[in-house]
């Protein structure tokens, strides 16, 4: 248990963090299941549609990196899945 008032205020500080590390990470797994989903009913009429999905996963991933959410190494690890997923189904 806390003894000072700082460490009272850094567990709260930590515990804010956690709950937003968590938000980030939820997105990311989410946008991440729905870009498979999409890649894999890819048809010649939503290809479109599947590359904005795919930008914005991208682009959440990279947030996350740059936010200290995710290890660098991470979120490059999950963008080469999706563009390795998409090279296989196409």
């Amino acid at each position: 248990m806390a003894n000072t008032k700082s460490a009272y205020k850094r567990i709260e500080i930590a515990e804010r963090n956690r709950l937003r590390n968590k938000a980030y990470k939820s997105t990311v797994k989410t946008l991440i299941k729905k870009t498979l989903v999409s890649i894999s009913v890819l048809s010649s009429s939503n290809i479109s549609s599947v590359k904005k999905l795919m930008s914005l996963t991208y682009s959440k991933i990279d947030k996350a990196v740059q936010k200290g959410v995710l290890h660098s190494n991470n979120g490059d690890s999950k963008i080469s899945f999706g563009q390795k997923f998409l090279k296989n189904v196409s």
